[in-house]
This record gives C-alpha cells, sequence and structure tokens, in this order.
C-alpha cells in the first residue's frame, strides 16, 4: 500500500478483482487494513459468467449496464476512495463470442461508467491496477506447462518485471520511479512541438498541443499526492495534438483487448483522423473500437517505452496490455489524459479538453509499434531537431 494507490489513513477502498482471485483479494484486504483503511469494499466478477451473458443474452441487452453500479462506483469516487483492480482474467474468454457483442457490452459499460471515468482520467481519484495469475491466462502464456508450473512462471514474471521479488520491493520501485521522473523532466526540458517516428514499417509525425506535459508514474495527482497506477510501469507519456497526427503505423506486438487478439494492425492518419486501417487478425476487433464514437478515430496517448525494458527483455508476451504496453512504445486510440496538459486542471468536460487540443472518446486502447529499429526524432520549439530514440531506445542518458 506504500505504491500504487498509496492509500491514505482512514480511507475507504474499492477492491475490484475477478473470482478466481479470491486469494489475491484477501491478501490485499489484510494489507490495506493494516495500512489503515477505514473499510474494504470489494467487487467481485466471473469471467465465465460474462462468457455466459455474451453469448446467450438478446442483443439489445447487451448494451445495458447497472445504473446501481455506476452511480455506487461515482460515489464511492465523490467520497474520496481508492480503487484497485486486480486483473488476470483468461485472454482466450471471449475468444468464440463476436465482435460486435463484446463491442455493445463494452460501449454500454463506458457510457454508463463515463462520469466515474473522467475522474481516473483527471486522476481526481486514486486508482491503480495490479495482476496476479490465474490458470487460463498462465496456460496462455505458458502452454507447454503443467498448469501449476505455468502458475508459478508467471507469478515469478509478475514479480520480476514489477520489481518486487527482490529484498527491498518498495526501495527498488522508488529507484525506478525517480528514474522514470527524470526522463520525464528531460523531455519537459526540451519544448517538444512533433515527434516524428521512422522504422521500416513506420514514418509518422506526432504534432503535440502548446500545453503538453510528458508525465510519469509516481508524480503529483489531482488527489493530492504522487500514486502509481499501473504496476508494473516503464513509460513516460503525453497526449498528441488531435488533429496533429499524419502518417503511417504498424503494430510490433500482439494486443488481446476484451478477450479478443489483434495482430498486425496498420493505421494512416490524415490531420489527426484515422482514414485507412488494417488488421492481419482481428480486423473486425479494430474496426468495432475505432467506430465506438467520433474520439474513437483519433489519438489519445504518446507513450515512450524502450526495448530493452525488463517486460521487452522478459521475452515473454503476456496477453495483458498492462505488461505488453510496458514492453514498447505505443500509442493509443482514443481518449487523453488531462493530466498530460500543464493546464489539465481546468478540464471539467470532454469540450474543455477538446478546446485544449485533446481527444475525447468512450475509448482508450493502447497498441504497441515499438521495435529495435524504431527511431524517434523530437523538433522543438526552436526548430531544432533532437534524437529521443535510436533503435528502440533513449538517445541520451537517464536525465538527458
Amino acid at each position: 500500500m506504500q505504491v500504487g494507490v498509496r492509500l491514505q489513513p482512514n480511507q475507504n477502498l474499492v477492491l475490484m478483482a475477478p473470482a478466481t482471485q479470491v486469494g489475491a483479494a484477501r491478501a490485499v484486504s489484510r494489507a490495506a487494513y493494516a495500512a489503515g483503511a477505514r473499510s474494504v469494499r470489494t467487487l467481485f466478477n466471473d469471467e465465465v459468467m460474462e462468457r455466459i451473458h455474451l453469448s446467450m443474452a438478446p442483443a439489445d441487452a447487451l448494451g445495458e449496464f447497472p445504473k446501481w453500479l455506476a452511480d455506487g462506483l461515482l460515489q464511492e469516487a465523490e467520497g474520496n476512495s481508492a480503487f484497485l483492480s486486480i486483473i488476470g482474467g483468461d485472454p482466450e474468454n471471449l475468444k468464440d463470442v463476436p465482435a460486435e457483442r463484446i463491442a455493445a457490452s463494452r460501449r454500454g459499460a463506458q457510457q454508463a461508467l463515463q462520469p466515474f471515468g473522467r475522474l481516473q482520467m483527471a486522476h481526481r481519484v486514486a486508482w491503480s491496477l495490479v495482476a496476479a495469475p490465474t490458470p487460463g491466462w498462465a496456460r496462455k502464456v505458458f502452454p507447454d506447462l503443467p498448469d501449476g508450473e505455468a502458475v508459478k512462471q508467471l507469478w515469478q514474471a509478475i514479480l520480476r518485471t514489477s520489481r518486487a521479488d527482490g529484498p527491498d520491493p518498495v526501495g527498488a520501485w522508488q529507484r525506478h520511479i525517480e528514474q522514470l521522473q527524470a526522463r520525464r523532466r528531460w523531455l519537459n526540458s526540451l519544448g517538444i512541438q512533433s515527434l516524428r517516428y521512422k522504422s521500416p514499417v513506420t514514418d509518422l509525425t506526432i504534432e503535440l498541443p502548446g500545453t503538453h506535459q510528458w508525465v510519469a508514474s509516481g508524480q503529483q495527482r489531482a488527489v493530492g499526492y504522487p500514486t502509481s497506477p499501473n504496476i508494473p510501469t516503464e513509460e513516460v507519456f503525453t497526449l498528441p495534438l488531435r488533429t496533429g497526427v499524419d502518417g503511417k503505423v504498424r503494430s510490433t506486438r500482439s494486443l488481446s483487448y476484451s478477450g479478443q487478439r489483434i495482430d498486425g494492425i496498420e493505421i494512416t492518419f490524415a490531420q489527426g483522423r484515422i482514414v485507412d486501417f488494417h488488421a492481419d487478425q482481428g480486423e473486425d476487433a479494430l474496426r468495432q473500437v475505432i467506430e465506438t464514437d467520433e474520439g474513437s478515430h483519433y489519438l489519445g496517448e504518446v507513450a515512450l517505452v524502450p526495448v530493452d525494458s525488463p517486460i521487452a527483455q522478459s521475452g515473454i508476451l503476456f496477453y495483458n496490455t498492462l505488461f505488453d504496453e510496458n514492453a514498447s512504445c505505443h500509442l493509443a486510440i482514443g481518449a487523453a489524459y488531462p493530466t498530460c496538459l500543464t493546464d489539465g486542471d481546468e478540464v471539467r468536460s470532454d469540450e474543455d479538453l477538446l478546446a485544449k487540443g485533446g481527444n475525447a472518446s468512450l475509448v482508450h486502447m493502447d497498441f504497441m509499434i515499438g521495435s529495435d529499429d524504431l527511431d524517434i526524432t523530437a523538433r522543438t520549439s526552436s526548430g531544432a531537431e533532437t534524437p529521443i530514440f535510436r533503435r528502440g531506445r533513449w538517445a541520451a542518458p537517464i536525465g538527458g
């Protein structure tokens, strides 16, 4: 509880977890009370029940989301509760469910949860994601191992990439955060106007808003204290100018999204908008994301991650975006984080965000584009060109 949500004394914790993660949830609950929690409110979800619903419910029921749940989460957020999600579902759970049914369900949930989601995106509530293995997830990652050994190996990979496998995990995490913050400060010192991404499969220019700022885990949040929303994390990120993205990009890693695998994503942008797209696998799922709303035709996040990050160096495809996005530079289709603007505390609506050059959408989907042949070059406000990445790695030592 010393990192992640940074639970405060006498604060309530809303804990969300798969039904298969009862053991992990109980351990978190004990730790929360030991850290001074007032109350731990736990919400379990069952992925088998989710598959049954998505497979068998009437089509017009898929977009319905319980109002009592949406209102309850918003009430907890407005009451200063912290939110911790344990993730670890089976990537194959929704494999045979039609993409349009999954999209209808997601869209209904996103619409109902939009007020709560805005508070999360603006970091006006403390929230974090952590992971614990399940047999289904472990089987996907280590298909050649017996279930018990696969779960053990996945636990080891999670702890190692989260810097939690040594004698002082809190200290290791804090040192890592200091390095990310040094990168963030260097990027913000450059006065970047645009970024040029160049590799054999990508040629993309991304303009940044005038009031953009690079952010990273562990910095001061709108809640009033530093938090780490994702554990693990390797990224330093900002938002693009909504209308300032031009060129073509191709993904370099598989994406597991809503139980669907998407490979070989190719997207062409003109003045920020997606004008053409293709996927070697899962194109229908990609289409459903892009066609969610008007904002899902634009980018909301630009994130920098070197190819020598611990997750990349592990050689493991986790089939889980929390991990896979931290193995590679990535972009996100959809909503931007207002905290990526120096004046982001003024954002109280989608219209405010759009007026400042950011993007608003119900969806936020990361896809990975980093590789060991990717160069990223910044054009600064002085007109100078500064190398940011060369061959998939930071072009300058920590701190510039």
